[in-house]
């Protein structure tokens, strides 16, 4: 289903992303393996989560919705069931490479399939500290790609592990594994990145530390074979979500919106910080914390952006974000450097390549290298647009090629916008209630 995108003449009003995917993810696990009930609320009902929602009943976990919440029973730490049947996640990187964590430690098979988009990214760094714990990979495709079948040994073993690229997938699958290895689970990171897995394992009663040096150097330190007790979670609007609305109101003239409940975790605040940065009108009001959280409201107004310099190691906290950071500076004065994103070439696509051909088709100027990538912008708009985009599967591609259709001069389109679905769920709706024209 082909989307296209038209030039706007102002973006306006209230409006609340949906839930956050990391933290729903997340809530979903913990919540079908604590012991006793945990009750979600705001979870991000889109394509990825309900897949892990699936996974984890598969395993054993019981779940139904009442009203607006989600109710789950959970099995108890140390006795999920083997799963009858394939274990199928979809585009969901996320919850494939977490899940591979959390069933791997056990002794029983367990089958990973997913779409083509996420059977053709590599596994291997998932799996390299997975089989250091005795996991075995009785299956596995070449390049380390879906369908793979792990099977855990009769008791995995702890391992000190030091994550060799920033990464919160492979910082928490180890952490998970951990949760059924007795002993104590260690795991050095030399950067943060996003800490939910730390934060909610405490708030269900999991005995871990956490250690910052002065060097920014982070050691987690989980006890194995503990108790897990369900929780009640409220799950906060998603930054990485908001990011498209946000970019919109920022480049499209006469608008200024507001974004409720937005989750202002600093591992996840990249790009607010780095738009801010670019000149961007964004106000952060009503700061509060929920759940451990911290969470505001973002007031964002149209604005002069201008061109910078992305520092690397800002990458990590707003990885999912540089497809529509580079939109925000196609209509920037001058030049934007992104560096250190390597990573987004083992996204749901080659996100890098994605973004760079999909400038060029709009006539945006920019040059890519293996982790980096250069936008030069036109702030007024002039000659971008009138190009289709290939999505290659991946929903942040296709929302942010149609927010650049609402300040480009000629419409913006995508190949497919029913991929947005996987984690945005009513994008179309929410836009085009602000004043967007996307159909």
């Amino acid at each position: 289903m082909s989307l296209t995108s038209r030039k706007l003449h102002g973006l306006n009003g209230d409006c609340t992303v949906p839930g956050d995917k990391s933290i729903s993810h997340r809530a979903l696990m913990l919540g079908g393996l604590a012991s006793g009930k945990t009750r979600i609320t705001g979870l991000l009902e889109a394509e990825d989560v309900l897949n892990t929602l699936k996974a984890m009943q598969a395993v054993g976990a019981q779940a139904e919705k009442q009203g607006e919440e989600w109710h789950l029973v959970g099995t108890g730490n140390g006795v999920l069931l083997a799963p009858e049947n394939d274990l199928d996640f979809g585009n969901s990187g996320t919850g494939c490479r977490l899940c591979m964590g959390l069933f791997g430690a056990y002794d029983f098979p367990t089958r990973f399939i997913g779409d083509a988009s996420l059977s053709s990214r590599p596994m291997e760094r998932i799996l390299a500290p997975l089989k250091r714990m005795g996991v075995q990979v009785d299956e596995m495709q070449e390049g380390d790609r879906l369908p793979i079948t792990l099977r855990g040994p009769w008791q995995t073993a702890p391992i000190e592990y030091r994550v060799p690229v920033p990464s919160a997938q492979v910082k928490s699958a180890v952490l998970l594994a951990g949760l059924n290895t007795p002993g104590i689970t260690r795991v050095i990171e030399p950067h943060l990145t996003r800490d939910h897995t730390e934060k909610m394992l405490a708030g269900f009663g999991a005995e871990i530390g956490v250690e910052t040096g002065k060097s920014g150097e982070r050691r987690i330190s989980l006890v194995g074979q503990g108790k897990l007790t369900g929780q009640d979670v409220i799950v906060p609007a998603d930054p990485s979500s908001a990011a498209f609305p946000m970019v919109a109101a920022l480049i499209v003239p006469e608008s200024e919106i507001t974004l409720k409940n937005i989750l202002l975790n600093p591992a996840r605040t990249g790009l607010i910080t780095t738009l801010l940065e670019m000149g961007g009108n964004i106000e952060i009001s009503n700061q509060r914390n929920s759940g451990g959280e911290e969470i505001g409201d973002l007031v964002v107004s149209s604005s002069e952006l201008k061109g910078i310099e992305v520092p690397a190691e800002r990458a990590a906290s707003m990885i999912d974000e540089f497809p529509v950071l580079s939109v925000a500076a196609a209509f920037a004065d001058g030049k934007t450097m992104m560096k250190g994103i390597g990573e987004l070439r083992v996204k749901e696509s080659d996100r890098l390549d994605a973004v760079a051909r999909g400038l060029e088709i709009n006539g945006v100027e920019c040059r890519d290298g293996n982790d980096w990538l250069e936008v030069t912008g036109r702030p007024d708009g002039k000659g971008i647009g009138g190009g289709r985009v290939a999505t290659q599967l991946d929903h942040r591609i296709a929302m942010s090629f149609l927010v650049m259709g609402m300040a480009s001069e000629k419409p913006a389109s995508v190949d497919d916008g029913s991929i947005i679905n996987t984690s945005f769920p009513g994008f179309t709706e929410l836009m085009n209630g602000l004043g967007a024209e996307i159909g």
